[in-house]
């Protein structure tokens, strides 16, 4: 059986000051914003140019170990198929 929807008055008045509360809100959030943007530093070229190779030397060094293991488990995949087929 489904339930009617009643509205109390005091859900209404907390609804209807949230929505007259809006445009101070959404002023008061974009200062925050405008705040702390102001605190945000551009890297320098050197710092971008340390962290793109520490991040091109991680990937390769991944890369080599996940195609090492891959490798590892496929073989050993194939060796056991073909062990106990025969």
């Amino acid at each position: 059986m489904a339930k009617s929807a009643v509205v109390s008055s005091s859900e209404e008045n907390k609804l209807g000051a949230r929505i007259m509360s809006w445009p101070q809100r959404a002023k008061s959030f974009y200062s925050d914003v405008r705040t702390e943007m102001k605190k945000v530093t551009t890297p320098s070229m050197k710092e971008v140019r340390a962290t793109t190779t520490v991040v091109i030397i991680a990937v390769a060094i991944f890369g080599l170990y996940f195609f090492v293991i891959d490798l590892a488990i496929g073989r050993g995949i194939n060796w056991a198929l073909k062990y106990f087929t025969h």
